[in-house]
């Protein structure tokens, strides 16, 4: 079954999907080993672990659609994807969903902020008009090679014109085919019920530590309607904290002995990283060679 049809069916499914955050392709292996079924990366991490930058649009079509291709490749799990506000008009969110396409995503959404976009919880934010983000969502329904390619619409304009204007706008979506729907940032959990119960399409919960939207957990998300929910930062924010703790004892021990325990050892990392399958992958060619160039 390919990726996209895999995580269709997941998103239609009764029970809600939870999508963690990665980072890269080793935090994908990372999650893809605790038995997902399907993972998201954000320009939030993306830009984070690949240029350290905030996510403020600097990253370019290129350089997100060569790290998602290294993520998809890394594992066999469908791999829900950003695509930002599309990079430019209808005509660059048709050459968005086809490079982020071939990169071997699962799914992707595009975004009605306007360039150079902010992070979803902070303040500033500003939204395109209603027509010109239909038109992108068009475009990016009509550009994909796979139907089953999952097209989300995402709509920031609760923070800019409140929720009744955010609810139409995500109506919207849904009636122009739109897979999957978002509404970024609500701040309490009657909002979020009131726009899971307001638009006919599976939506998609947005839970970023220490921002707007309530951490409810996977059990109240789905008791609200909701169809899948993602935690795009958690890794990056857990990274950060756990990097820091370790360049600060190094600078004041001089070593990393007293750090040990909060690593996995080499022969784990190996693990992780698939040494082994490798290794056997490799010796298994080796021995197909040998037998089949033998001479009597």
């Amino acid at each position: 079954m390919r990726q996209t049809t895999r995580l269709k069916q997941l998103i239609q499914a009764d029970k809600l999907l939870v999508m963690p955050g990665i980072h890269d392709a080793l935090s994908a292996r990372i999650a893809a080993a605790e038995g997902f079924q399907a993972l998201t990366l954000g320009g939030y991490a993306a830009s984070g672990v690949l240029l350290g930058e905030p996510d403020s649009s600097q990253l370019s079509l290129r350089e997100l659609a060569d790290h998602y291709a290294r993520a998809c490749d890394s594992v066999e799990l469908p791999i829900f994807a950003d695509g930002d506000t599309g990079f430019g008009n209808v005509t660059n969110v048709a050459r968005t969903v086809r490079e982020l396409e071939r990169a071997g995503v699962a799914g992707l959404f595009i975004e009605d902020q306007v360039f150079p976009k902010r992070c979803g919880h902070t303040p500033g934010k500003d939204v395109i008009p209603l027509e010109e983000m239909i038109g992108k969502l068009k475009s990016a329904l009509d550009s994909r090679g796979d139907p089953d390619l999952v097209i989300m619409g995402r709509t920031d304009a609760l923070a800019v014109h409140g929720l009744d204007a955010a609810i139409e706008r995500a109506q919207k979506f849904a009636e122009i085919g739109c897979d999957l729907v978002f509404v970024e940032a609500p701040a309490t959990a009657d909002d979020m019920k009131r726009i899971c119960s307001s638009v006919d399409a599976p939506q998609l919960a947005n839970i970023i530590e220490f921002g707007k939207t309530p951490t409810l957990d996977a059990t109240e998300l789905e008791q609200l309607g909701y169809a899948t929910a993602v935690w795009p930062v958690a890794s990056v924010f857990a990274l950060t904290k756990q990097m820091q703790s370790l360049y600060r004892t190094i600078a004041e021990t001089g070593s990393t002995k007293s750090f040990t325990s909060e690593m996995v050892t080499f022969d784990d990392y190996m693990e992780v990283v698939g040494l082994p399958e490798l290794r056997a992958r490799e010796q298994s060619l080796l021995d197909f060679a040998k037998k089949n160039t033998k001479t009597d």
